[in-house]
Protein backbone atom coordinates (compact mmCIF):
# COMPACT_ATOMS: atom_id res chain seq x y z
CA UNK A 1 0.00 0.00 0.00
CA UNK A 2 0.96 3.08 -0.88
CA UNK A 3 1.60 5.76 2.81
CA UNK A 4 3.18 9.09 3.13
CA UNK A 5 6.08 8.60 5.83
CA UNK A 6 7.63 11.85 6.62
CA UNK A 7 7.01 13.54 4.41
CA UNK A 8 7.52 11.49 1.14
CA UNK A 9 5.85 8.70 -0.49
CA UNK A 10 6.54 5.26 0.62
CA UNK A 11 5.41 1.91 -0.19
CA UNK A 12 4.77 -0.94 2.85
CA UNK A 13 3.22 -4.27 3.51
CA UNK A 14 2.92 -3.58 7.09
CA UNK A 15 -0.36 -3.98 8.36
CA UNK A 16 0.71 -2.33 11.69
CA UNK A 17 2.47 0.94 13.14
CA UNK A 18 4.85 -1.75 14.93
CA UNK A 19 5.08 -3.63 11.82
CA UNK A 20 6.14 -0.49 9.63
CA UNK A 21 9.34 0.83 12.42
CA UNK A 22 10.71 -2.63 12.07
CA UNK A 23 9.87 -3.28 7.90
CA UNK A 24 11.98 0.64 7.53
CA UNK A 25 14.49 -0.13 10.01
CA UNK A 26 13.21 1.96 13.02
CA UNK A 27 14.84 0.98 16.59
CA UNK A 28 12.23 1.29 19.71
CA UNK A 29 13.58 4.57 20.59
CA UNK A 30 11.28 6.71 18.40
CA UNK A 31 8.25 9.09 18.57
CA UNK A 32 5.17 8.43 16.00
CA UNK A 33 2.30 9.91 14.99
CA UNK A 34 -0.22 8.68 12.33
CA UNK A 35 -2.31 11.53 10.56
CA UNK A 36 -1.24 13.95 13.02
CA UNK A 37 -2.13 11.50 16.52
CA UNK A 38 0.28 10.61 18.66
CA UNK A 39 1.19 7.05 18.91
CA UNK A 40 2.41 5.87 22.06
CA UNK A 41 4.35 2.68 21.52
CA UNK A 42 2.34 0.30 23.98
CA UNK A 43 -0.40 1.43 20.86
CA UNK A 44 1.78 0.61 17.98
CA UNK A 45 1.27 -3.15 17.40
CA UNK A 46 -2.54 -2.38 17.60
CA UNK A 47 -2.31 0.52 15.01
CA UNK A 48 -3.28 -0.57 11.90
CA UNK A 49 -1.49 1.17 8.61
CA UNK A 50 -3.80 2.11 5.98
CA UNK A 51 -3.67 3.35 2.18
CA UNK A 52 -2.93 7.17 2.54
CA UNK A 53 -1.89 7.44 5.57
CA UNK A 54 0.84 9.76 6.86
CA UNK A 55 3.03 8.60 9.25
CA UNK A 56 5.81 10.45 11.47
CA UNK A 57 8.40 8.87 12.66
CA UNK A 58 10.95 11.03 15.37
CA UNK A 59 13.97 10.04 16.66
CA UNK A 60 15.83 11.70 19.62
CA UNK A 61 18.83 13.92 19.47
CA UNK A 62 21.58 14.32 21.29
CA UNK A 63 23.81 17.10 22.07
CA UNK A 64 23.51 20.64 23.18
Amino acid sequence: MNITLNGAPCQTAAATMAALLVEQGFGPKVATARNGDFVPAPMRPDTPITEGDRIEVLAPMQGG
